[in-house]
């Protein structure tokens, strides 16, 4: 597993099928925080969404990359700051 010390401000995070996942805010934690424009749409937009760091695979020179593919994990994983699902 990847060190998450090793993640930086402004990172790609993919899913393990290569899809955009977000832009990295910064790790709070044990957590990714994502960026406010990477959260999506809707009732999720404008606000921090954040994603377990165990499901970080590995990092790849600028990028994350994630054990489970982008749509699971935006759909599966992602955290609200509370730590509630974002579905």
């Amino acid at each position: 597993m990847a060190n998450l010390s090793d993640i930086r401000e402004h990172m790609k995070v993919v899913g393990a099928d290569g899809a955009a996942v977000g832009t990295v805010d910064r790790v709070e934690g044990d957590r990714i925080k994502l960026t406010k424009d990477s959260s999506g749409e809707g009732s999720h937009e404008g606000h921090h969404h954040y994603l377990p760091g165990g499901l970080v695979a590995d990092i790849e020179g600028d990028t994350v990359r994630l054990s489970a593919d982008a749509a699971t994990a935006a759909e599966l994983f992602e955290q609200e700051e509370d730590g509630s699902p974002t579905t």
